[in-house]
């Protein structure tokens, strides 16, 4: 019994002494217990509400009405919940899409009808409830590819830290804990699963749960799989060469594999984006032109039909032909919000002002939401001022009405002797005001929500890219034997006035000044040197270098030498997808910045026009009619061709609002071909793009507005008094 407590004692010294040479028990490369509630916590955190809200409806719909898939779609169906690690069933998504569809059916149906007196709403919510039930009942493979459009974006990575552990420490639950650190979700979640199925005991092994995790990227990225059956390998590996030869050769199958599958995208991209912009930007708005012809000759027609087509179903319609070309881009190297990568950062979403030495933090969405209702109230004016008793239309001025409100031509039905309009040009300018107040509020919080972060992401880049070259100085200097402390020193003299120089002057004031070590120079949390470079890539590479400084400066200059081999590889491929895909994102920006805006603003401009001739056409034909009587007939009959029309003043805001949604929807388009699902660019360009693209739509559509109205009154004034 003493023999084997002794026995005891010396492995579990043994034991404890090889724990601490390779910092598993007690540092950086811990590899955690992930219990069952710390992964579903972590999960509740980074899913997004809407997809919480969706378990809640399927498991209600699943309550009320019990449908169950059949056999071959539940399979489908299992395989994209468990994808996107959603708590719901087969029957309960089944159950859900024919379900909601039927509500809206029901009471959409009910309550138009009610409102309008229009059986067009009937129609409209009876065709989107069927065509909902079809897009509802693949909502979790739609999920499910979007989800695999975000992991894929971190694949690179994701083989990166994989591989940068392996070379120094041949521990595959190591490697994955190690990238599940350094990576962000949705990827990072799946890591972290696989290691909770371990620790749940689901699977016997690591490589077991890795493998089965890896069957579900089988049709998708045969790359990703092939690069972990490599890394696989080198753990069974006697030789040391070779080991790192199959590591090394990880990576090198991840950024071939992804180059040769953006090639074929790249090339394929072409003819779904012409069509996209030809059924999305060109005929949408250039169909607009004939619309107030259809609306002053077809009295049934009226603004709000049209609204619900060009600002509720197109948009959709687009948004979803986006999402499908989207959901077929292949694996990139994609970025990260650095806010939640670090929570510190989250602090410059919001407006920062500094009173004194304290801090007040604004958040946007007030600002953004005053300016809207502000801009809105002063756009709805022309509608409101009618309401208030005793007011007064000011009279015209050189021909142009203010508001222009009159009574309805209509000889029968229910706009008989209704009060129509406005038809002013003065009501027509007030209404840009609405479309400023959508696309500048929307933009301005998208805008101010990220660019702060985004002027640390560039310097975070700007560091990154200088780093590969720092990293191989440092491995040089290491492997030339001198000690790390002064490594530090001496390449931050020799790369000063750069950003890189910048970080290792940092490291080596806080070694000198401070009297840290090197772990604690970098790492301290209150100066150490990554606090002021929040980069992963660079955190990750600091980590990799303490960790190999313990086996001898030669390992550690060897590591760093091939991390820094690893971002320049990176970084190339990267280059070479942009360059690949730069033609499509050209055209796509130009859409957005010129195209659609310059579009629009020249269309509403002639239908203001041809607005403004018909409504004058009709009050001459019918003077000319009133004032000749009996033997005008013929006048009086063409009179009553020409109905209300659509005032130019609803027009302009089913135009503008068009153009927001368009810009909005193809920029969310243009940043994920371009870097796939990078949140914070996103909503960067979705800012800049609303700003810019919203104002140059108002300046276009002002100066064409006031243009072509001044020549049509003009030309009708000459004509009727030449007659």
């Amino acid at each position: 019994m003493e023999e084997d407590q002794e026995l005891k004692k010396i492995l579990d010294k043994y034991k404890e002494k090889l724990n601490e040479e390779l910092n598993i028990s007690a540092g950086n490369y811990k590899v955690q217990e992930v219990s069952s509630k710390e992964y579903t916590d972590f999960k509740k955190e980074y899913l997004p509400n809407e997809l919480n809200i969706y378990e809640k409806l399927c498991k209600t719909s699943e309550n009320i009405l019990k449908l169950k898939p059949d056999k071959k779609t539940a399979e489908v169906l299992e395989e994209s919940i468990s994808i996107c690690h959603l708590n719901v069933t087969p029957s309960g998504t089944e159950s859900f899409a024919i379900f909601a569809p039927l509500v809206l059916m029901l009471f959409g149906s009910l309550i138009s009808f009610f409102i309008f007196q229009s059986f067009f709403f009937v129609f409209y919510f009876i065709l989107v409830g069927l065509i909902l039930m079809m897009v509802l009942r693949k909502l979790p493979e739609f999920l499910a590819n979007n989800w695999r459009l975000k992991a894929s974006n971190q694949m690179v990575q994701c083989i990166f830290y994989v591989v940068t552990y392996m070379r120094h420490t041949s521990n595959l639950e190591g490697a994955i804990a190690f990238a599940a650190e350094h990576i962000a979700p949705p990827l990072s979640l799946d890591l972290k699963k696989i290691l909770w199925d371990v620790e749940s005991e689901k699977y016997e092994s690591v490589k077991e749960a890795l493998d089965l995790y890896l069957e579900t990227w089988r049709k998708w990225n045969i790359e990703f799989i092939e690069s972990f059956h490599l890394v696989e390998s080198s753990l069974y590996e006697p030789s040391e060469d070779r080991r790192l030869a199959l590591v090394d050769r990880a990576l090198d199958v991840m950024l071939e594999g992804t180059y040769e599958k953006m090639l074929h995208y790249a090339h394929n991209l072409q003819s779904p984006m012409q069509t996209l912009h030809m059924l999305g930007v060109i005929m949408p708005l250039l169909g607009l032109v004939i619309l107030p012809l259809i609306v002053s000759f077809m009295e049934t027609v009226k603004w709000y039909h049209i609204a619900v087509i060009y600002n509720v179903s197109l948009p959709i319609i687009v948004y979803y032909f986006g999402k499908v070309i989207l959901s077929k881009r292949p694996t990139g190297y994609g970025e990260t919000d650095l806010s939640q990568s670090n929570p510190e950062l989250a602090k410059y979403k919001n407006i920062i002002l500094k009173i004194g030495p304290a801090e007040m933090r604004i958040n946007p969405l007030f600002l953004s939401v005053f300016i809207g209702v502000f801009l809105f109230f002063i756009g709805i004016l022309p509608v409101i001022l009618p309401l208030i008793p005793g007011f007064v239309d000011p009279p015209p001025i050189a021909g142009f009405h203010f508001l222009d409100y009159h009574v309805s031509v209509a000889k029968e039905g229910p706009m008989v002797e209704k009060i129509v309009g406005p038809f002013g040009l003065g009501a027509a300018l007030l209404s840009f005001f609405i479309t400023l107040a959508f696309g500048l509020s929307i933009g301005i919080y998208h805008n101010i929500r990220s660019k702060n972060l985004i002027k640390i992401r560039e310097q975070t880049k700007k560091l990154e890219n200088e780093f590969a070259s720092a990293l191989f100085q440092l491995g040089n200097r290491l492997g030339d034997g001198i000690p790390a402390e002064i490594a530090f020193s001496k390449v931050a003299d020799v790369m000063r006035d750069t950003t890189s120089g910048s970080f290792f002057q940092v490291v080596n004031m806080n070694i000198t000044k401070l009297g840290m070590g090197v772990k604690e120079a970098i790492f301290n949390e209150k100066s150490g040197a990554i606090l002021f470079y929040p980069s992963n890539i660079i955190e990750s590479s600091m980590k990799v270098l303490i960790q190999a400084i313990k086996k001898g400066p030669m390992v550690a200059a060897q590591a760093l030498t091939n991390v820094s081999r690893y971002i320049k590889e990176i970084h190339r491929v990267d280059e070479r997808l942009k360059d690949l895909l730069a033609d499509v994102i050209s055209s796509m920006k130009s859409q957005i910045s010129f195209m659609a805006p310059a579009i629009a603003g020249v269309v509403v401009g002639i239908t203001s026009m041809v607005t403004t001739i018909l409504q004058k056409l009709g009050t001459q034909v019918g003077d000319l009619a009133a004032e000749s009587g009996d033997a005008a007939m013929g006048a009086g009959g063409m009179e009553s061709m020409f109905g209300d029309g659509m005032p130019t003043y609803y027009f302009q805001i089913i135009v503008g609002l068009y153009v927001v949604q368009i810009v909005y929807i193809l920029t969310i388009l243009a940043n994920g071909v371009e870097n796939g699902s990078d949140s914070l660019n996103e909503r960067y360009l979705i800012g800049q793009n609303l700003i810019k693209s919203t104002i140059l739509y108002i300046f276009i559509a002002f100066i064409v507005t006031l243009f072509f109205n001044f020549v049509a009154t003009t030309v009708l004034e000459a004509g009727f008094a030449g007659g």
